[in-house]
């Protein structure tokens, strides 16, 4: 299978769950955002938050260093599955001693710790998924993780029914989020046995001391990361209420709705990323530029459209949330940016440039908690808002300065130019008919960017060769039948 097949195959798959696990979860969102409201869905999302950033000590970067490692290697596969495991063991026991001091020395109140605590043991589940979820797509066989997250996605939709039916508290939901873990960790392990075979558990020291030295920078860059990214809710639970972490949650969970187009494509596109690196720089440099440039293509009518969708959208979705529309009219913006961001986070580590990405994310992190420090006291969620889009736009500059420098350089304005001007007749309809039916408006907005797109010839020959390749009707019927 070529290349191109093999990521059009992974994509497919990928982009079908997610489509799945996306509308299931945009009906979770909103039985839960107006069922518990902005307090009960303020609490629910600082917990999230919480476990999100210090769940990544349970990997401390493992899960990509499996990826990288044993797509080039498939013999390593047993290797890292037996030893990951018992290491993150001891990364789960040190990750609940953090969360344990966190709670303690923030002092919140008492409904809300047991809710971090039991949402912690759901990020703990997960954690140990992630050894399996590793292997499968080192072997670019996304099908199996996939279907895992359909899985959740329907246990929790059936329990947010179940528990808005018996009305139930926050605490119910938040062991609804353990439950849903454990169940689709005892649906990874098994799908693991019947493709491989039963893991095996090893303590190979050998092993773990360059496995850890490899895999620290990747770590550090994900807690960078996810510091940078999540703490504005923490922050915000802390310095103001959690009515307010609701409010700033509603918008910002729908602008991640839409993030997850670059993130499946990256996660198919690592292990590819990664074997060109080592076999040939120029399949690598071309499919560097593929992706920046659709990447610009998708994201841009995003942001220009919901920014004035945005009051229509709210009030259909979160009708307690009205002040989350401010909120999701600065936070989009943050989209193009962040889409071309995943490639960046893709490509250097699977260039072996740990170190770079880890200096990046360093300087984002350390922006992002200083404005937010400094904004959110007298702002508020709109403070939070606009660093966001700040932190976004400072990891794109620094990666896109030394990307081009020392590996290839792409024209940005000849990248953005017809995207944006096919974004600016887009707009000028959705402005003209702001008052007709949101999802007509949806559906033309998006027909006449594209007929722009194509009239400007944004694409040429060369893009409609790859994009018949796949897009094979054929084929993705057959993924289907294989898959689902």
């Amino acid at each position: 299978m070529s290349a191109v097949r093999k990521v059009a195959k992974n994509t497919t798959v990928l982009f079908i769950s997610q489509i799945i696990t996306y509308v299931i979860g945009f009906f979770i969102a909103i039985k839960m955002g107006n069922y518990l409201g902005p307090l009960g869905f303020g609490i629910i999302q600082t917990a999230l938050a919480l476990t999100a950033i210090y769940g990544v000590f349970t990997d401390l970067g493992l899960g990509t260093l499996t990826v990288r490692e044993v797509s080039r290697d498939n013999s390593l596969a047993k290797k890292y599955v037996a030893n990951t495991t018992v290491m993150k063991i001891i990364l789960a026991v040190f990750t609940f001693l953090l969360i344990f001091l966190t709670v303690n020395v923030v002092h919140y109140p008492k409904q809300e710790i047991y809710v971090i605590y039991i949402i912690t043991a759901s990020v703990l589940f997960n954690s140990f998924s992630g050894v399996f979820y590793s292997i499968f797509q080192s072997y670019q066989e996304m099908e199996f993780q996939s279907l895992a997250a359909i899985v959740n996605s329907i246990l929790m939709l059936i329990g947010v029914i179940i528990l808005i039916f018996y009305n139930l508290s926050v605490i119910a939901f938040a062991y609804l989020y353990l439950i849903a873990n454990a169940v689709v960790f005892v649906y990874a392990l098994i799908f693991y046995v019947r493709k491989f075979e039963l893991p095996k558990i090893e303590v190979d020291y050998d092993f773990w001391r360059p496995a850890i030295m490899a895999a620290l920078p990747l770590s550090i860059v994900s807690i960078f990361s996810l510091i940078a990214y999540r703490i504005d809710t923490v922050l915000l639970s802390i310095l103001k209420t959690s009515v307010q972490v609701g409010y700033y949650s509603a918008s910002y969970n729908l602008m991640m709705v839409f993030l997850f187009l670059p993130g499946v494509f990256t996660t198919a596109i690592f292990p590819v990323f990664s074997n060109f690196f080592v076999s040939s720089e120029d399949s690598l440099k071309y499919t560097y530029k593929k992706s920046f440039k659709y990447f610009t293509i998708l994201s841009l009518p995003i942001a220009v459209g919901i920014s004035l969708l945005s009051p229509q959208i709210i009030h259909l979705i979160y009708p307690k949330f009205l002040p989350s529309i401010l909120i999701l009219q600065i936070l989009i913006w943050s989209i193009p940016i962040t889409f071309l961001n995943y490639i960046f986070g893709t490509i250097i580590p699977a260039m072996n440039r740990q170190n770079l990405l880890l200096k990046i994310t360093f300087i984002s992190m350390t922006v992002n908690i200083s404005l937010n420090l400094l904004l959110i006291p007298t702002y508020s969620y709109i403070g939070a808002a606009v660093v966001t889009i700040i932190t976004e736009l400072v990891v794109f500059i620094l990666c896109f300065y030394i990307l081009s420098r020392s590996f290839c350089k792409i024209n940005l304005p000849s990248v953005i130019f017809k995207p944006a001007i096919a974004s600016i007749v887009m707009a000028l309809f959705i402005i003209k008919t702001v008052e007709l039916n949101l999802f007509l408006d949806i559906l033309i907005a998006t027909i006449i960017y594209f007929a722009v797109i194509i009239a400007l010839k944004t694409f040429t020959d060369e893009d409609y060769a790859i994009l018949k390749e796949i897009i094979n009707l054929n084929k993705i019927k057959e993924i289907i039948k294989k898959t689902f």
